[in-house]
């Protein structure tokens, strides 16, 4: 029996857990709503406060996904009460962000500013020119989002510069030594 798989996930207040006919599993709450499709090697049952996963069969796929689908279960419970967040940090001379209208414009040392689009579901706020709050529902989707606005210039390790997660640690390399 898969160790994640088998814990109940319990349904916090104020959050609603539907399942469908054609095994799709919505859940409701304060901060959005949302939905995954079952895979046929597993199966759910909401029994009042508590949902619990179980699976058809003990083929190697089967464990796998009885796991992963509590995972995302659980996750969702958290994301559409509490929400998730990532903050990003933009180091460089210069460098910065603004957000408008579901965009991102980044200025970071490229002689075109870097405009990344944002989902619908996914919000960011700007509190100064080097900071990027992400936050939503969607555990998956803002790191995907803080992902891809990373990618765009990510940390080099000689000065470094770069688009980093708030508290990573960039390992800066020595330079040319010249010896003589």
């Amino acid at each position: 029996m898969s160790r994640i798989g088998k814990l109940p996930v319990a349904i916090p207040k104020g959050v609603a857990v539907e399942k469908g006919a054609s095994r799709q599993v919505k859940v409701k709450g304060p901060k959005g709503e949302l939905s995954i499709a079952l895979r046929p090697e597993v199966e759910i049952s909401v029994d009042g406060a508590v949902v619990t996963v179980s699976r058809a069969g003990d083929t190697r796929n089967a464990r796998a996904y009885h796991g992963m689908t509590r995972a995302l279960l659980s996750n969702m419970m958290i994301g559409v009460t509490v929400g998730y967040q990532k903050t990003l940090e933009i180091v460089g001379v210069g460098w910065n962000a603004a957000v408008g209208s579901g965009k991102v414009t980044l200025n970071v040392g490229f002689c075109k500013p870097v405009i990344i689009d944002l989902p619908s579901s996914v919000n960011v706020a700007a509190p100064n020119p080097t900071t990027l709050n992400i936050w939503g529902a969607d555990k998956q989707l803002v790191g995907q989002v803080a992902a891809k606005i990373r990618s765009s210039r990510p940390p080099e390790p000689y000065k470094g510069k770069g688009v980093r997660y708030k508290g990573e640690y960039v390992r800066l390399k020595a330079g040319k030594s010249f010896g003589s």
